[in-house]
C-alpha cells in the first residue's frame, strides 16, 4: 500500500482512532495480530497479519464496514476504483 505525500501523520491519526466495528471485523476474520509499518522515504506501507490456523473465517474485503473504511481512507492513499487500497504482493525472501 502507499500513502499520498504529506499524509503519513493523518494515516496514523485515523488508525489511532480506528472504528470499533472495523476492529471487530478484523478479529472476526481470524486475525490475531496485525501490524502496519511505514517506509517514511517512499510512503509505502507494509502490512503483516497473523491469523488463527492460517484460515479466514470471514472475508472482510466484501463487508460493507470495510468498504466504508476504505472510503474514509481513500483521500490519503493510492486506491483502486472501488477505493480499496492498491496492494502489491511481496515475495517471501526468507523464513525461519
Amino acid at each position: 500500500m502507499k500513502l499520498k505525500t504529506g499524509c503519513d501523520q493523518e494515516y496514523k491519526n485515523r488508525h489511532d482512532e480506528i472504528w470499533p466495528e472495523v476492529l471487530s471485523l478484523i478479529e472476526y476474520s481470524g486475525v490475531m495480530e496485525y501490524y502496519i509499518f511505514l517506509d517514511e522515504e517512499t510512503h509505502h506501507l507494509f502490512a503483516f497479519q497473523k491469523r488463527k490456523n492460517g484460515s479466514i473465517a470471514h472475508n472482510p474485503t466484501t463487508d460493507p464496514i470495510m468498504q466504508r473504511w476504505w472510503d474514509h481512507m481513500a483521500d490519503i492513499m493510492e486506491v483502486n476504483p472501488d477505493n480499496s487500497p492498491v496492494v502489491v504482493p511481496c515475495q517471501e525472501m526468507f523464513k525461519l
